[in-house]
């Protein structure tokens, strides 16, 4: 399990524990993260699960891949260099205190 925060746009906070091997986009639609859409379910095709990572821990994420790279083109709210889809982060122990933002639109 690891501790994953989220933070609304209105910089109320919400920290829940995720299983290892979900993905972020699963623990915050498990934990009612209303901000999270996750329209497809996870199958990166419409980037409704966009969030911005705490820039000092994006060196603990996984590589982006070219599918991720381009949709987050296509998200509601602006692409930051710490724009990352959620279905695409996997919980891990590195990932244990992870902190997300949530945008102001997934649409």
């Amino acid at each position: 399990m690891a501790k994953v925060t989220f933070i609304s746009p209105a910089g109320s906070r919400r920290e829940l524990v995720a299983p290892l091997g979900a993905s972020i986009m699963m623990a915050a639609v498990t934990n009612g993260i209303e901000e999270i859409l996750a329209d497809c379910g996870g199958s990166l095709v419409c980037g409704t699960c966009h969030v911005y990572v705490e820039s000092h821990q994006l060196r603990l994420l996984p590589p982006m891949g070219t599918a991720e790279n381009e949709l987050l083109d296509t998200t509601a709210s602006e692409r930051r260099p710490n724009s990352r889809l959620s279905c695409q982060l996997i919980v891990t122990d590195a990932l244990d205190g992870l902190i997300v933002h949530l945008p102001l639109a997934q649409v």
